[in-house]
């Protein structure tokens, strides 16, 4: 659990020892980013990539390495801010960055006909080309960030969020836009919108020692 005198501890929603403290992170950004990345433009690149190539081992590959250096970096950005910022503005800027991720998390993404044009790079670099590229200023790369900042567990972060991205884009690979016909994404959206709200209030209204 982080005390308002140790800042480096992590914030934790719940009074946790140190191994659920990360237990924690690693669910709790498991389980955002693989409902924040229903219907995303990450997912639809994966569409169109299965279509284009029919490789998917490549294709996954790709998207893992992409995702590991993107949140990597967003995760290693959030645990600096934790200990540049002061306590009380990190507070604000992780409730309000949480409250409109919520808002952001029910807005319908389209994906930007660039990233579906034919690359003449080999099927793993041009996933993971274009994956990084999409990653940088989306939802998930920003959810990233703030969940560094406020869990301050990297490793963990990075581990949650990578599985999350894996958890919504390889079903997309393996099976095309069969997945999207059968999950109900506007339902994902709802529940996915309502975990942001529900860090935004923990931070803001200093739920259960969050703060």
């Amino acid at each position: 659990m982080l005390t308002l005198d140790r800042p480096e501890g992590g914030w934790s929603l719940v009074n946790l020892p140190a191994s659920e403290h990360h237990l924690e992170a690693f669910l709790v950004s498991t389980g955002v980013v693989a409902l924040a990345e229903m219907g995303d433009k990450t997912q639809l690149l994966s569409l169109v990539l299965a279509a284009r190539y029919r490789r998917p081992s490549p294709i996954i590959l790709g998207i893992l390495v992409a995702t590991l250096a993107n949140h990597a970096l967003a995760a290693a950005l959030g645990a600096w801010v934790t200990g540049a910022l002061g306590v009380e503005v990190m507070r604000w800027i992780l409730g309000l960055s949480f409250l409109a991720m919520a808002v952001w998390a029910l807005i319908p993404d389209k994906l930007e006909e660039d990233y579906a044009k034919k690359h003449r790079l080999g099927v793993f670099w041009a996933t993971t080309i274009a994956f990084f590229l999409v990653e940088i200023g989306d939802k998930t790369q920003v959810a990233t960030v703030a969940l560094a900042a406020n869990y301050a567990s990297v490793a963990w972060i990075v581990a949650g969020t990578t599985l999350g991205m894996m958890i919504a884009n390889v079903p997309a690979v393996l099976l095309g836009d069969r997945v999207l016909r059968r999950v109900p994404v506007r339902l994902v959206r709802l529940v996915a919108a309502s975990m942001f709200a529900a860090l935004g209030a923990a931070a803001l209204l200093n739920i259960g020692n969050a703060l």
